[in-house]
């Protein structure tokens, strides 16, 4: 009896064990998806994303060009006014002699010294020099600054011949034995929008790009002054006669360059031309239209000079 109750329960719990469960398909209104209406919103949601970030970016890339378009205008200007300032600076040096021979002395290191001043004309105008006439000229219509000063020899480390360590606005002449030139000249002139210089014999080449204004002002000693009461005025090339190109003190130098971005300028942008006056840049045309414009000005003052037309 025992054992028969026993079988019967080990019978039931091995039918249990063997119990299945099918798979019922999904009713088609039980699944879930997403709508005509919900894709839409979708879609208009991401266009709009996108349509923010594009003009983020173009904004982005308006700031990043016009700041670039800046530097690249301080840029210029630096080099230009660098070029012109290290001719201007050097203009009226004259040569030193340490042992010109018209003295002597128990020591060589107290032998007077003595400054060249002009070197007589020969079969080329760059082979002579005259302070008076080679250091600076100019013309106002067309601009043109010309400014020279001596090409002499010195001691050097590298080489056992003395050689000129000084150049021209090109970075000539070299140093050849051929070269007889006595003195180095720089030509600056405005050609259309270049900015460009030439000096001794070689062609001319431009320096500085997007120029839109050049002008050459002259400190020029006042004749009518009081001696030992020096004064000053300003002028063009037009205002400085052949007699007293030697009486130019300084010489101011400006510069307008536009940039190379075209750019939203609103009306009333203005900036303040060479001659003072007043531009207004949403009104430009041509090769300058929406470009922004900057003027520099600076003034060098030249050696010698002053000296050169009263005394040497």
């Amino acid at each position: 009896m025992i054992s028969k109750y026993i079988a019967a329960r080990a019978c039931l719990a091995s039918y249990s064990g063997q119990r299945t469960f099918k798979h019922q398909p999904m009713s088609a209104r039980t699944q879930h998806g997403v709508t005509l209406i919900e894709l839409l919103v979708g879609l208009a949601i991401g266009l709009l994303t996108i349509a923010v970030a594009m003009g983020a970016l173009m904004v982005s890339r308006g700031v990043s060009g016009t700041v670039t378009d800046a530097s690249g205008i301080q840029q210029q200007a630096a080099y230009a006014m660098r070029v012109i300032g290290m001719q201007l600076r050097q203009a009226g040096s004259l040569r030193l002699n340490l042992n010109p021979g018209t003295s002597t002395a128990a020591e060589p290191y107290l032998a007077a010294v003595g400054f060249e001043t002009t070197i007589p004309a020969a079969s080329s105008p760059l082979e002579s020099f005259d302070p008076a006439r080679d250091t600076i000229s100019g013309t106002a219509s067309p601009v043109k600054l010309t400014v020279g000063f001596r090409r002499f020899t010195e001691p050097v480390f590298t080489n056992t011949a003395e050689q000129s360590l000084s150049r021209n606005c090109l970075g000539g002449p070299a140093d050849d034995p051929a070269t007889t030139d006595a003195r180095l000249e720089s030509i600056f002139e405005l050609n259309g929008s270049d900015l460009r210089c030439s000096g001794n014999g070689a062609a001319f080449q431009p320096i500085v790009q997007n120029v839109a204004n050049f002008q050459v002002r002259y400190q020029l000693q006042d004749n009518a002054t009081t001696p030992g009461i020096s004064t000053l005025k300003s002028v063009d090339a037009s205002g400085v006669t052949s007699a007293d190109w030697g009486k130019v003190q300084a010489v101011e130098v400006c510069l307008v360059l536009y940039g190379n971005e075209s750019i939203d300028l609103p009306a009333g942008s203005n900036y303040t031309d060479c001659n003072g006056t007043t531009v207004d840049m949403s009104t430009l045309t041509g090769n300058r239209k929406s470009r922004m414009h900057v003027a520099f000005r600076n003034t060098f003052q030249l050696r010698s000079q002053g000296l050169v037309g009263s005394v040497l």
